[in-house]
């Protein structure tokens, strides 16, 4: 009981607000705003900085509110992925960073770059992926915007860009909520909100938190360990003040503090491979085991600060959007994947950044001569990351005296960087009757030095500067009020990427083309039709488009291709000594072209009043054409090799010689998620009580198969599907609610991804039998390069079974 009462008195005493995304009209309450559109069954969006209904506008939108999240007592930033087919969302195991993929293409965080494939915005203004994909709370819509993005906000995107608005104060009522959520996994989620309007009409304050403890993905040791956990602690702090009619300041404070130990799951090899050597401890998929020795402590605090002025006159509007934010995160991650000393062997990061963007806009509120609309503006943004981290080189003893660690050597590694970006773009659209052409420029003018330190000495050194156009257009045309036909074309640019994760003192040129790549362009082209039906009780879109990339960034899937690694040998007070080699495996990228062909669509249909229904699907195929990719090619025929050990220092030298590293022409797919998905959910409510409904909500995912890494024959995926129930009652209107719900109600385990099986790479002493007379120590003749290959895999899986309640209680504004 005292913990449940730390979680509601901290979830209470959290505060917190919203920026809106566009401002709406200064005399009418923000709620009977959105009411009046529920009612309406209209859902308003901001994809082209102002507000529209979502089928007026000539793009793929999913959009997700806080009602969405609300019903589908969605917590992680992740699950909203169930709510768009093609779109996957994912955080990397080390806590570093996150991404987001969509449209056939993949994206790596851990490829140094800030320039993603689908961007992030907080309140209109961008923010890395790694920020967002924590706990949610106190959102007010969220809208995923599909194809190249660019000429209207933020930084260019070639796959998508993904906003998200927080609930914003309400002027005039004062209100809020409360929310607590339990599972039978160990989930405690309290969240809160409070809205005061300080002066009626002038100034109010919003204040939101949350507190979430989990136990993660609920991977255990095999050891006696401690426990997987996950503590999210975040407030947020707004206000707003409109002086007069024509003026608008806004201002927000988030702050999120993670704590959470993890482990990496395995299974055994023999899962899929018979012939596989039988493990010490057989492990299967479904069992969540690890064989970590000790947790993955990961730490996490970001600090957000976004700001925003607006003056109107004369039906024009001038908009000025800030945000400055400060990430610092601290995690571990063992290096002895394959267990084969005794004992974790932990690399230690320290990543600390800063970014911070500025942009100032003017568009029109009233159409200009009755049919032209205009957006014009400057876009300022910096970041400046900063990764200490300490590499860790196991040095064994020869078996005749043990084969224990005789040492670890420590490398100190940093990274440096400072990108600065700047763009003027302008768009215009044309309102000819049923007709509207639009268009829309950027030019982007492009800085960035990234520096790799490796003991001391720079490795790496690049400094780019880069401008470019990019461009977009569409054209629709409204045959009727409720059917509409589109077609647009655009373009998207980002710079070339630094990889950071080879600390190699003595990369070649082929490892180095493979570790600083060329800036890449792509231009996108899409036909697509929206439907309104029955009154607006059916709605039916469908799109189809096609992109093409040059230099598009493949990152080598799963654990990564084998390199020769020189590293420095340094005795007990740590001067170096001289180099050797061993064998390493990084997931080096590769500059290739990629084509992508997709479908896209979505429908939904009132069935009877209370009863509703929608689907929405995606279907989306992108291949490398003749592209070269860094590869494991052990006999030299140029194909990549599917390997099930790690090969031997005398195997790589000899495939590879001073190059270090091979390379393969292939022709497969870009992207490792199931080309085919869709979504299906129905609600249907009756009222039980006076002044209350009973609802049944039901959510199907489907994901078909997919054959993830080209390369490894063992990490094919079969289709399957998720079901997630919900039911409860609620009041009419929504001031209280009471659900159970069963996420994951069928208990599907999938095996999502398999890496070739894990391996440790060491140097291995070497010992003639020898001992120093007069220190009585024995006298080793030399170190060489080692690997041992394990018999379990890295693996990940679908999210375990979940039951849970939801009790809510909101008054006023909410």
């Amino acid at each position: 009981m005292r913990a449940y009462k730390q979680l509601l008195l901290g979830s209470v005493g959290l505060l917190g607000m919203s920026t809106p995304a566009l401002a709406q009209d200064q005399q009418q309450p923000a709620a009977a705003e959105a009411a009046a559109n529920e009612a309406s069954n209209v859902i308003i969006v901001t994809a082209r900085r102002r507000d529209e209904d979502v089928q007026d506008v000539p793009a793929v939108i999913d959009t997700v509110t806080a009602d969405d999240l609300a019903k589908l007592s969605m917590r992680d930033f992740k699950e909203v992925s169930t709510l768009a087919p093609g779109l996957q969302l994912e955080t990397n195991a080390n806590g570093i960073g996150g991404s987001a993929k969509m449209r056939g293409v993949n994206f790596d965080v851990n490829a140094s770059g800030n320039n993603p494939t689908v961007e992030f915005y907080m309140n209109d203004a961008p923010i890395t992926a790694g920020v967002i994909l924590q706990q949610m709370y106190d959102i007010g819509q969220i809208e995923v915007l599909r194809g190249p993005q660019g000429t209207l906000r933020g930084r260019a995107s070639p796959s998508g860009s993904i906003t998200i608005t927080a609930k914003k104060p309400d002027l005039y009522s004062y209100g809020g909520f409360m929310d607590m959520t339990a599972n039978d996994i160990g989930t405690i989620n309290a969240k809160a909100a409070l809205n005061i309007p300080i002066v009626e009409g002038i100034a109010a304050i919003r204040a939101a938190g949350v507190w979430d403890e989990n136990e993660g993905d609920r991977v255990h040791s095999i050891y006696n360990n401690p426990d997987p956990f996950g503590r999210t602690k975040s407030g947020r702090l707004s206000g707003l003040i409109t002086p007069s009619d024509w003026l608008r300041f806004e201002g927000m404070y988030q702050r999120i503090d993670f704590t959470g130990r993890t482990y990496d799951q395995v299974a055994s090899f023999s899962e899929v491979n018979p012939d596989a050597d039988p493990s010490p401890v057989d492990i299967r998929t479904k069992d969540r085991l690890s064989i970590q020795q000790a947790p993955r402590d990961i730490r996490q605090i970001f600090n957000i600060y976004n700001w925003r002025a607006e003056a109107s006159h004369w039906g024009q509007r001038l908009i000025y959007q800030g945000q400055h934010y400060t990430q610092n995160i601290h995690s571990t991650d063992n290096v002895d994947d394959g267990n084969f000393f005794d004992g974790d062997i932990n690399q230690i990061s320290h990543t600390k950044s800063t970014s911070g963007s500025h942009e100032v806009r003017l568009q029109n509120d009233e159409r200009l001569f009755g049919m032209l609309d205009y957006v014009v503006g400057f876009f300022d943004a910096t970041n400046n990351p900063d990764t200490v981290l300490s590499s860790p080189t196991p040095v064994r003893l020869p078996d005749a005296l043990g084969g224990g660690i005789a040492q670890i050597v420590n490398t100190a590694v940093e990274s440096k960087g400072k990108s600065h970006e700047q763009s003027i773009f302008g768009n215009l659209t044309a309102h000819i009757g049923d007709l509207e052409i639009a268009g829309g420029a950027r030019h982007i003018d492009y800085t960035n030095r990234g520096i790799l330190l490796v003991g001391g000495t720079a490795i790496s050194d690049r400094t780019q500067h880069e401008k470019q156009w990019i461009y977009s257009g569409s054209v629709k045309y409204n045959f009727t009020h409720d059917l509409m036909v589109y077609a647009s074309t655009g373009s998207s640019w980002r710079p070339g990427i630094d990889v950071v994760g080879d600390f190699n003192i003595a990369p070649s040129d082929l490892e180095n083309s493979f570790l600083h790549l060329p800036a890449e362009t792509s231009k996108s082209y899409e036909v697509g039709f929206k439907s309104t039906m029955l009154d607006g009780q059916l709605r039916f879109n469908l799109t189809g488009y096609h992109q093409k990339f040059k230099n598009f960034p493949f990152r080598a899937p799963g654990s990564g291709v084998y390199y020769i690694n020189t590293v420095a040998v340094r005795d007990a007070l740590g001067n170096v000594t001289s180099t050797a080699q061993q064998v390493g495996q990084f997931n080096f990228v590769g500059a290739v072209p990629v084509e992508v062909n997709g479908v896209e669509g979505d429908v939904s249909y009132t069935i009877l009043k209370g009863w509703d229904l929608s689907a929405a699907a995606s279907y989306s195929m992108g291949k490398i054409k003749n592209g070269t990719v860094p590869c494991t090619d052990l006999n030299r025929d140029g194909v990549p090799d599917s390997i099930t050990s790690a090969p031997s220092l005398q195997q790589m030298v000899a495939a590879v010689g001073s190059d270090n590293i091979a390379s393969c022409q292939v022709n497969q797919r870009s992207g490792f998620m199931a080309p085919f998905s869709a979504t299906v959910q129905s609600e249907y409510t009756f009222p039980v009580i006076n002044g209350g409904n009973a609802y049944i909500r039901g959510l199907l995912t489907y994901y078909g198969k997919s054959q993830v890494d080209p390369t490894n024959p063992y990490d094919d995926v079969s289709d399957y599907a998720l079901v997630n129930l919900f039911a409860g009652l609620r009041s009419d209107d929504g001031a209280w609610e009471i659900g159970l719900y069963a996420k994951n109600v069928f208990d599907t385990t999938k095996t999502l991804t398999r890496t070739t099986p894990l391996s440790t790479s060491y140097q291995q002493l070497a010992w003639g039998g020898q001992f120093d007379p007069s220190t009585g120590r024995p006298v080793f003749t030399g170190s060489s390069g080692a690997n041992y290959t394990s018999t379990y895999t890295g693996v990940t899986t679908t999210a375990p079974r979940e039951f849970g309640i939801n009790v809510r209680y909101a008054f006023g504004s909410r």
